[in-house]
This record gives structure tokens, C-alpha cells and sequence, in this order.
């Protein structure tokens, strides 16, 4: 049997985003990251489609608690922004989106 490895797991999942499987694609993605034997927890881009993931499958703590754990790695990344500032838009919660979707703007030019 051939040997699913973090890169094969990592392609298959960018594959289900893109064909907007967005739950299948988040269940890949927080596996990749839990999983203790791979230095993939500690990577931007895996963090950001599964808060992307969980944002397009309306699973709005979750992108919140992801953006925002990326955002502690990085506070810098215009999207992880954006996406925590829609996702508290979502839930009607304006005052807080704010200060993000402001950064999203000036960091990346993400408008809101």
C-alpha cells in the first residue's frame, strides 16, 4: 500500500477547497495540523485554508479561533484578518470586526 504522506494529504485538500468541498477540506486540514509527527502545525498556509475552510462552511468560531492562532504567529496576514473581521461580522458582532477589517485593508488591501 503507498504511503499518504502530509504533502499528498496537503494537495487533497487544497483539491477539495477548490472544488468548494469546504467541510471535507477543513476535516483534512485540522488532521494535518493536530497530527504530532509533522512540523505542519507551525505552516501559515495550512492554517489559513482551513480558516478559509471553515469560513466558506459557515463554521464561524472556528475561523475565528484559527485566523486568530495564526494571527499570534503571525499578526501581519492581511486575510487572517479579513477573515476573523467577516466572521465577526457574521455573528453581528461590528465593533469587533472593525480594528481587523481595517488591518485587513492597510496590510493587504482586503476591503470589507
Amino acid at each position: 500500500m503507498l504511503e499518504d504522506t502530509v504533502h499528498d494529504r496537503w494537495v487533497r485538500a487544497q483539491a477539495l477547497f477548490e472544488e468548494r468541498a469546504y467541510r471535507e477540506a477543513a476535516v483534512l486540514l485540522a488532521e494535518l495540523l493536530d497530527d504530532p509527527g509533522d512540523v505542519v502545525h507551525e505552516l501559515t498556509d495550512v492554517r489559513l485554508l482551513l480558516a478559509r475552510s471553515l469560513f466558506h462552511s459557515a463554521q464561524l468560531n472556528g475561523t475565528i479561533r484559527v485566523a486568530t492562532e495564526l494571527l499570534e504567529h503571525d499578526p501581519n496576514e492581511p486575510y487572517a484578518h479579513l477573515l476573523v473581521g467577516r466572521a465577526l461580522q457574521r455573528q453581528g458582532r461590528q465593533d469587533e470586526a472593525q480594528p481587523h477589517l481595517r488591518l485587513a485593508e492597510l496590510l493587504g488591501g482586503y476591503r470589507s
